[in-house]
């Protein structure tokens, strides 16, 4: 699990909204409450843990944007993400402006 958590670390990366709209728009963006580590719901993900992913969901700490986040991301182009491609999914934090 940590040669996982180490290779997807390298992958985290820091995207603009206009970066991520495309794959808005094919349904994979999934949005992380900022007390959720990204990396460690990345993990679980990439290893079908569901329990823990379904307890997320549950929580709403982790979920399909809402359409007032795209509205408000959408009107606002400088929104910046931390960022974090787990196939087929592209697993979002927004930043802090």
């Amino acid at each position: 699990m940590q040669d996982l958590k180490a290779e997807l670390a390298q992958s985290v990366d820091e995207a603009a909204w206009d970066w991520l709209v495309p794959h808005a728009k094919r349904d994979v963006v999934i949005v992380v409450k900022p007390e959720l580590d990204l990396l460690d719901v990345g993990v679980a993900i990439a290893n079908d843990d569901t329990l823990s992913v379904q307890s997320w969901i549950s929580h709403q700490q982790l979920h399909k944007p809402f359409a007032n986040q795209l509205a408000d991301w959408n009107s606002d182009q400088s929104k910046r993400f931390q960022a974090l491609i787990v196939q087929p999914y592209v697993l979002v934090q927004e930043l802090a402006a």
